[in-house]
C-alpha cells in the first residue's frame, strides 16, 4: 500500500533542565525513549529541534539588571540616553529596561507608533486617521499622545505600556521623558547618545543615526557581549533574544550553539546509525491574524543547525503541473507524470527559482520554516516539550 502520511511533527517531553545538565545526552535519550514508547523509527534526514531556552538554561547564561546597568554606564557614562524603538513586552524587554535605566541618569524613551516592530500596538491604527496624525512625520510628546489617544491598553496583555515603561524607568532611579516617533533621527533633538533597541532593523537604524550626527550609538546586541562581573553574555547578540528570568534577571540567548548541535548529531549517529539533522530554534516567524503580532522577537529563528538544513526549498507546485503541463491527464497517468517530473527535477538538482512551476511555493529558509513548525508544536506554555522531532519534511510526492 502507498504511504499515506507526509510530514509529522512530534513534541518530545524532557526533564526540567537545570544549569550544568548534559543537554545533548538528555535530548538524545528523550527522543529515543519517545520512539520506543510510541513505536516509531528514526530515519536519515529526520530533524531534531531543541528550543533555545533549555540550551541557555543548561549553560546558565543569565545576567542581572546590575550587570546590564554597569555595561550601559560604561558605554554612556552620565549622558542622557535615548532608548529608541523597544518592543512592548514584559517578558522580552521590561527587565532589560530596568537594567538600562539603572545605568543612566536620564532616559528619553522613544516609542514607535501605532505599533512596535513586531506588531504590538500602542493604539488602534484607525485612530490615526480620526485624529489626523501622521505617524511618519509627527513627533509627539507624552502630553500630546495622551491628548490624542488617551490611555490605550494592549490587546492581549491589558497593559498600558507607556505608563508601565515610564514607571519602570523612574523606579530604577532615572529621570524619564517619553516621545513617539518612527524616524530615528527624531531622537537627535533630545540627545546624541542613543541605544537603539529594534531587532531586525537595528543595523539600518544605527547607520542612519551615525550618518545624521549622533555621537554614541549602541544597539541591544552591543550590550553584554562580554561577561560583566561573572554574569552571562552573548558575544554575537548581546541582549537580543533575552527573556525575563526573575524580576531582576534575564536569560540570554544561548552561546556556542554549533558545538551543541554537532554533538547531538554525532550521538544520534553513534546510537542509531542515522544521519539526524539538528537545530536550535527560538521564535518562529509567523503573524497572528487577530492581534497582528509577529512572533519573531529573537534576532534569528535558528542560531545553529547542521549542514543538511542549510538553504531554501526547491519545490514545484503540484496543482500548477496538474492544471497546466499535464492538464490532459488524470488518474494514475497523471500521478506518474508528476512523479517523473519531480524525479527529473531532483536528479538534475536544478534551481527552479523564478520559474512558473514554483509560483506559490515558500521561498523561506529551511531553518525558518522548520523552526516555525517547531515553535508552534512546542508552544510557549506548559506542554513540557522543549524538543521537537520532525519526520518526513524532506519527502515529496514521489516518496
Amino acid at each position: 500500500m502507498d504511504r499515506m502520511v507526509g510530514t509529522v511533527s512530534r513534541g518530545v517531553r524532557a526533564p526540567i533542565i537545570r544549569e550544568g545538565d548534559d543537554l545533548a545526552k538528555i535530548v538524545v535519550d528523550s527522543v529515543l525513549k519517545a520512539a520506543e514508547s510510541e513505536k516509531f523509527d528514526l530515519h536519515d534526514r529526520d530533524v531534531v529541534a531543541v528550543t533555545e531556552a533549555v540550551v541557555a538554561r543548561a549553560q546558565g547564561n543569565y545576567a542581572t539588571i546590575d550587570q546590564i546597568a554597569e555595561d550601559v554606564h560604561q558605554k554612556f557614562g552620565d549622558d542622557t540616553v535615548g532608548v529608541i524603538f523597544p518592543i512592548l513586552s514584559r517578558n522580552r524587554f521590561a527587565i532589560c529596561l530596568k537594567g538600562i535605566a539603572k545605568g543612566c541618569r536620564k532616559v528619553v524613551l522613544m516609542l514607535s507608533y501605532p505599533s512596535d516592530e513586531v506588531g504590538n500596538h500602542l493604539i488602534d491604527e484607525e485612530l490615526l486617521e480620526e485624529k489626523n496624525v501622521n505617524p511618519w512625520s509627527d513627533v509627539l510628546t507624552e502630553a500630546q499622545y495622551r491628548n490624542y489617544f488617551g490611555y490605550q491598553k494592549h490587546y492581549f496583555t491589558g497593559v498600558d505600556y507607556v505608563e508601565y515603561y515610564k514607571d519602570l524607568i523612574q523606579k530604577a532611579g532615572a529621570d524619564v521623558e517619553i516621545i513617539f516617533a518612527n524616524n530615528p533621527k527624531a531622537i537627535l533633538k533630545y540627545t546624541t547618545s542613543i541605544l537603539n533597541c529594534d531587532i531586525h532593523t537595528r543595523l539600518k537604524t544605527k547607520r542612519t543615526l551615525l550618518n545624521s550626527g549622533a555621537k554614541k550609538v549602541y544597539s541591544l546586541d552591543d550590550i553584554l557581549t562580554e561577561s560583566v562581573n561573572g554574569g552571562g553574555y552573548n558575544d554575537r547578540y548581546g541582549l537580543l533574544g533575552s527573556n525575563k528570568a526573575t524580576e531582576d534577571s534575564v536569560k540570554l540567548f544561548p552561546i556556542n550553539c554549533q558545538d551543541m548541535v554537532d554533538r547531538i548529531h554525532s550521538m544520534f549517529m553513534e546510537k542509531t546509525g542515522k544521519k539526524v539533522e539538528v537545530m536550535i530554534y527560538g521564535d518562529g516567524a509567523f503573524k497572528d491574524p487577530v492581534g497582528k503580532i509577529w512572533e519573531l522577537a529573537d534576532p534569528v529563528v535558528s542560531p545553529a543547525y547542521t549542514d543538511g538544513l542549510d538553504g531554501t526549498p526547491n519545490e514545484v507546485k503540484l496543482k500548477y503541473l496538474a492544471d497546466n503541463d499535464f492538464a490532459q491527464l488524470s488518474g494514475e497517468e497523471l500521478q506518474e507524470a508528476i512523479k517523473n517530473y519531480i524525479h527529473e527535477k531532483d536528479e538534475k538538482a536544478e534551481n527552479l527559482k523564478g520559474t512558473m512551476v514554483t509560483q506559490g511555493t515558500t521561498p523561506r529558509r529551511i531553518t525558518d520554516l522548520i523552526g516555525s513548525l517547531a515553535d508552534l508544536t512546542s508552544g510557549s506554555g506548559d506542554k513540557g516539550t522543549p524538543i521537537v522531532l520532525v519526520q518526513g519534511y524532506f519527502d515529496n510526492y514521489t516518496k
